[in-house]
């Protein structure tokens, strides 16, 4: 199964990194697939002015891995592969007509267990790429031997385990790709972070995480909540979301899940986070409107690791002058 769909996201002429991370704010209506016919890069090296726009295209496959490395392909080197927050603040700027509200994403964010130096359980969410920056990553859980002596196969509640390596690499900013990236303890990202990069971590202690809610709530418990808060990038970003989401047909309830309650918390693992959405935005509440569960029904946030069906979106800059995509016809 295969599905990519591109949606032209606003911001013309030479791009930087920190216009990158707000590309998202203007999902449009889709339009055909277009390569990139001119190397932008090039041209940015020798000062040319290049007439770009960011563009969002849907990976959706029924392999998750095949969906992962075709988003990130897309991405190249001047884009990304959007995470959780990123996910939100699309639907934030978007109207409830755009497909980026009307079905399900999985998002470029991971939620991994592991245990400190001073033997304190925590979760630590990494937004934008994190141990599972790779596809080959992800081969080597889904295709690993499920002894639960495996070091590198699922768990019994089929979460991804990470090696103890990882796990104290995360904690710690490093990630198997070589990268460095900040991480911030709950407290202080729930103060706010000025300028947050597009690819951090958050550490949350574990049972703080645990006594967050789990189900469908009303938005001033999710608010508040923590996994929440951390889920979609903070307070604020996490308030603009609830508000938007409330708005549509005037819910009442939005679902949270997680895992961490019945979870091994001595074996360091990961999930990846998903987005649901469904078309109207019935079933918001959880409640039985005669539609089946699942890609119809609107339940919030959860967590799992995406064996099968992925759908992730990749945002990439592209030529606006040299592609077919945005040409202007006469009627």
């Amino acid at each position: 199964m295969r599905h990519n769909k591109t949606f032209d996201l606003s911001g013309r002429g030479k791009l930087t990194r920190r216009q990158m991370v707000t590309v998202l704010t203007s999902v449009g209506a889709g339009a055909a697939a277009s390569p990139l016919l001119s190397p932008l890069a090039a041209a940015a090296e020798v000062g040319e002015e290049v007439n770009t726009r960011m563009v969002a295209a849907i990976f959706f496959e029924s392999y998750a891995t095949v969906a992962f490395r075709r988003a990130l392909r897309y991405a190249g080197d001047d884009g990304f592969v959007a995470s959780m927050p990123a996910l939100l603040h699309a639907r934030v700027n978007a109207s409830y007509d755009n497909i980026i509200w009307n079905t399900w994403f999985t998002a470029n964010s991971e939620e991994s267990v592991v245990t400190t130096p001073q033997g304190n359980h925590v979760v630590v969410t990494v937004h934008g790429g994190g141990i599972f920056a790779s596809p080959e990553r992800f081969e080597r859980s889904l295709r690993a031997d499920l002894n639960r002596d495996n070091s590198e196969g699922l768990t019994g509640q089929y979460a991804a385990k990470i090696t103890e390596q990882e796990a104290r690499d995360v904690l710690e900013g490093k990630l198997p790709d070589g990268s460095q990236i900040p991480v911030y303890q709950f407290d202080e990202f729930k103060q706010g972070v000025a300028d947050l990069p597009m690819r951090y971590g958050v550490v949350l202690d574990l049972e703080v995480a645990r006594q967050g809610k789990r189900g469908f709530e009303s938005f001033d418990v999710w608010k508040e909540d923590p996994n929440m808060i951390v889920r979609a990038g903070g307070v604020e970003p996490l308030a603009a979301y609830l508000d938007k989401f409330r708005n549509r047909h005037d819910t009442d309830l939005m679902g949270n899940w997680h895992s961490h309650n019945w979870l091994d918390p001595n074996q360091p693992q990961a999930r990846i986070l998903n987005l649901s959405g469904n078309k109207g935005g019935v079933g918001s509440e959880g409640k039985e409107q005669g539609l089946g569960w699942g890609y119809d029904a609107d339940d919030g946030m959860g967590a799992a690791w995406p064996a099968g069906l992925a759908r992730y979106v990749a945002v990439a800059p592209r030529n606006v002058s040299a592609s077919l995509q945005y040409l202007d016809f006469e009627l």
